[in-house]
């Protein structure tokens, strides 16, 4: 049995895109089944330098996604693609 996919969300505060994606992963949640960790950047410098004009953005399986805006489909299509 596959694991479950690990969908990382890069994001932070204030960020209304952010906001937006985080919305569609909650929809896509509830259509496939997958492990969320949402990280702030900027409570890690690392992440910060890494991601601070990108966010949000979406790893999945440590992999990186999306960047900005992502719909529902878009990312189901992606997580069926990894699995």
């Amino acid at each position: 049995m596959a694991a479950r996919p690990k969908v990382t969300l890069y994001t932070r505060a204030g960020c209304c895109l952010c906001d937006e994606t985080k919305h569609v992963l909650e929809s896509a949640r509830r259509r496939a089944g997958f492990d969320l960790e949402e990280l702030d950047i900027d409570a890690d410098p690392e992440l910060r330098r890494l991601y601070n004009d990108e966010v949000p953005v979406i790893a999945i399986n440590g992999r990186k996604a999306f960047k900005y805006r992502v719909t529902e489909a878009e990312l189901l299509k992606k997580l069926e693609a990894r699995a």
